[in-house]
């Protein structure tokens, strides 16, 4: 065995024991996003570029996280790059109005890969800005999400987000 096996053997075991467990992920909100048509802003040298309007919305709190409750404010949007490997990129920006008054902006950016894997995979990263006070604690917290359209049914999009924890 090599002087480097043995240094990858010592910080292999220092490695293994300060471990942590795996991250958690508790649901924190689902939010139902009613969205205007998709609307092309031409090409671009990484592919297609399209906007999709936020018309409103409500969202609710998961278990534990009841006082996140209230309404998707209009006004918002989604751009997206269709790159031309055909995964999406999507970044919305929008303003969830909490019932007791507090107003969230929530910074969404999701991939979306349906080429590959027979069931689409769209996972995001969700920052939240939220004002001093009750709510504060969402501006230090790293939260995942899921995307799910409703459409032909109805022109909403299905938003849930997950705390991240040990």
């Amino acid at each position: 065995m090599s002087t480097h096996d043995d240094d990858l053997a010592h910080l292999l075991a220092l490695a293994d024991s300060r471990s942590t467990p795996p991250p958690l992920a508790r649901l924190a909100w689902t939010a139902l996003i009613d969205i205007d048509q998709r609307e092309s802003l031409g090409a671009g040298p990484q592919g297609e570029r399209f906007i999709v309007p936020i018309r409103g919305g409500r969202f609710w709190g998961g278990p534990g996280f009841e006082a996140l409750r209230g309404s998707v404010r209009p006004g918002g949007a989604d751009r997206q790059l269709l790159r031309r490997d055909g995964v999406k990129e999507l970044h919305a920006l929008y303003e969830m109005a909490i019932d007791d008054g507090s107003v969230l902006t929530v910074d969404n950016r999701v991939l979306i890969d349906d080429t590959v894997t027979p069931e689409r995979y769209a996972i995001s990263h969700l920052s939240v800005h939220a004002p001093a006070g009750s709510h504060h604690w969402l501006n230090r917290r790293i939260f995942v999400g899921t995307l799910k359209t409703l459409r032909p049914e109805r022109e909403t999009v299905v938003v849930r987000a997950y705390l991240m924890g040990t």
